[in-house]
Parts: structure tokens; C-alpha cells; sequence
């Protein structure tokens, strides 16, 4: 028999708006069977024009974002990417700096590996990313 404990079903636009659009990784509690040190994935749900206040720098992480739905802009040094219909993603690898801006109403699943604590931008101490 299967601990119930070890399972945890949700819907992922609320569950991620509790916890700024992460659905797992090493933030979450405990037992959680959310928690992870190895990956973190992220349920974004972004507005037309949000974009990020500044650019991530020095990334230690390896990162995957699909679009589910809308237009959605990456920048990277020297190239941008456009995540223009269902299905189209990116990878981008550890020391990539990188910013992002919805060009329309925009759901983005992101993936990124390993789950580092010290990553969250509105901790005193934490460098420039999320």
C-alpha cells in the first residue's frame, strides 16, 4: 500500500500562485513530496508587458522553459529568443545571464536544475536571480 503522505495531487495556477509560481524544489517543507534538491519547476503565469526588474547574472543552474500559451520573450547576450506557439522552448545552461518579458498573456513552464537555495530576489543577500 502507498503512503498517502508521499503523494500530493494539486492544480498548478493556485498551488503556484502560494509560492511565486514554483510548484517544487528545495523551498518547500519537509515531507513535502514537492521537495527537492535536484530540480525546481516553476508554473509562470505572467500578465501582457510584466517582464523581469532586472537581469539574472552569474546563473549556477541549468534552466528549460516551454510555452503553454501567449508570447513570451527571452534575452540573452546578443540573441533573443521568442517563445511564440504552444510547444516551443528553450535551454539555456549554467553562466548564461538572461531577462524575460510576456509579449502577450502568457503561461511558461519552467524547469531548472539543481534546486539552489540563495536563489530568490527578495532575500537581502541573494545575488540577482530567480
Amino acid at each position: 500500500m502507498t503512503d498517502d503522505s508521499a503523494i500530493y495531487t494539486g492544480k498548478a495556477t493556485p498551488d503556484a500562485a502560494a509560492d511565486r509560481g514554483w510548484l517544487l524544489g528545495h523551498f518547500k517543507s519537509p515531507g513535502d513530496p514537492r521537495r527537492s534538491e535536484d530540480v525546481e519547476i516553476k508554473w509562470g503565469v505572467h500578465p501582457k508587458g510584466e517582464e523581469r526588474e532586472r537581469w539574472v547574472t552569474g546563473e549556477r543552474r541549468t534552466a528549460l522553459q516551454v510555452l503553454i500559451s501567449g508570447r513570451f520573450r527571452l534575452e540573452f547576450p546578443g540573441r533573443t529568443v521568442v517563445l511564440a506557439e504552444q510547444g516551443d522552448y528553450v535551454v539555456w545552461g549554467r553562466g548564461v545571464d538572461h531577462s524575460w518579458h510576456a509579449e502577450e498573456d502568457s503561461v511558461v513552464l519552467t524547469v531548472r536544475w539543481p534546486s539552489l537555495p540563495g536563489y530568490r530576489a527578495d532575500e537581502p543577500s541573494a545575488p540577482e536571480h530567480q
